[in-house]
């Protein structure tokens, strides 16, 4: 099994910090030979118990461990005293490996990787857009093996599972499908940095492998789902979707009129820290 069978090796540095968090990044190597690569963490220790569930907080597309909401949801831990965990995935931030090789099965492999190297009992899965995606599929692996962590809570943020082949393979224009067959990628304009977006044949064929809405999803745990009716890079629609693909979870789904798909705005903040809380709160009333 993947959570088993993951080879991956230790590198701790102590001389980088993140300034926003005052943590220093700690690397841990994932892969072999020329597969090698540095994955970034910054972990924050319980102060709580040994019993709360620990934050694992899981990037999108393209973001990074210091965007608004992962350092404001690594704040809340540090005043509740629990646990958190960040990575970026190779590619990605401060983790090293290219970008273009990045797949589904890839950063999956990096997060499962970080979670055996810091060992918490229990946790509480944050996932933003491709990190939803990620997160769903980090418990389908989680549930087959009894060596990880139990998954006590999961926060979806405009959640975006099977991406590759909801959202962008059936738009595809002629020119891009061109693109993938001659070049094995295409670029498209993005909204937030002056860099395109890049999607490779490699990710949208691993995504194939991917894919969780093609059946019952079971989490075994509460599941909170945030999402903007203004988001035009995954349309509310699919959060609604996902929604009927969770039937036999307790599922709490908030749509937010006015919200784009970012959902960083403090209004947007308070709405997760506050989804957050209500999963640690539950989190915890399972161990009493």
């Amino acid at each position: 099994m993947l959570f088993k069978n993951l080879l991956y090796k230790v590198r701790k540095k102590q001389e980088i910090y993140a300034p926003m968090s005052e943590q220093a990044i700690e690397y841990i190597t994932v892969g072999n030979a020329d597969d090698a690569r540095d994955i970034a963490i910054l972990a924050r220790e319980s102060q709580a118990g040994e019993d709360s569930a620990t934050l694992v907080w899981l990037g999108g597309y393209r973001s990074d461990m210091t965007g608004t909401k992962a350092v404001e949801l690594d704040r809340f831990a540090s005043e509740n005293g629990l646990a958190c965990i960040r990575l970026d995935y190779s590619g990605h931030g401060a983790s090293k490996g290219h970008f273009n090789k990045g797949t589904i099965s890839r950063w999956l492999a990096e997060t499962i990787a970080v979670l055996r190297h810091k060992a918490p009992k229990r946790i509480i899965a944050i996932g933003s857009s491709m990190g939803g995606w990620i997160a769903l599929r980090l418990i389908e692996e989680l549930r087959k093996d009894t060596a990880g962590p139990q998954v006590a809570g999961l926060l979806l943020i405009a959640p975006a599972p099977d991406f590759t082949a909801e959202l962008i393979e059936p738009n595809l224009s002629d020119a891009e499908k061109a693109s993938l067959a001659e070049r094995g990628y295409f670029e498209e304009l993005s909204e937030y940095s002056p860099e395109p977006n890049i999607f490779t044949r490699d990710l949208i064929e691993d995504g194939r492998n991917n894919l969780v809405l093609k059946g019952i999803i079971e989490t075994g745990c509460p599941v909170h789902i945030l999402q903007g009716m203004k988001d035009d890079d995954v349309p509310y629609q699919h959060a609604l979707k996902l929604l009927n693909h969770l039937p036999a979870d307790d599922v709490v789904l908030s749509l937010i009129r006015d919200g784009d798909h970012r959902l960083s705005r403090p209004q947007d903040i308070e709405r997760m820290l506050a989804a957050a809380k209500s999963l640690v709160l539950a989190a915890k009333a399972q161990r009493s």
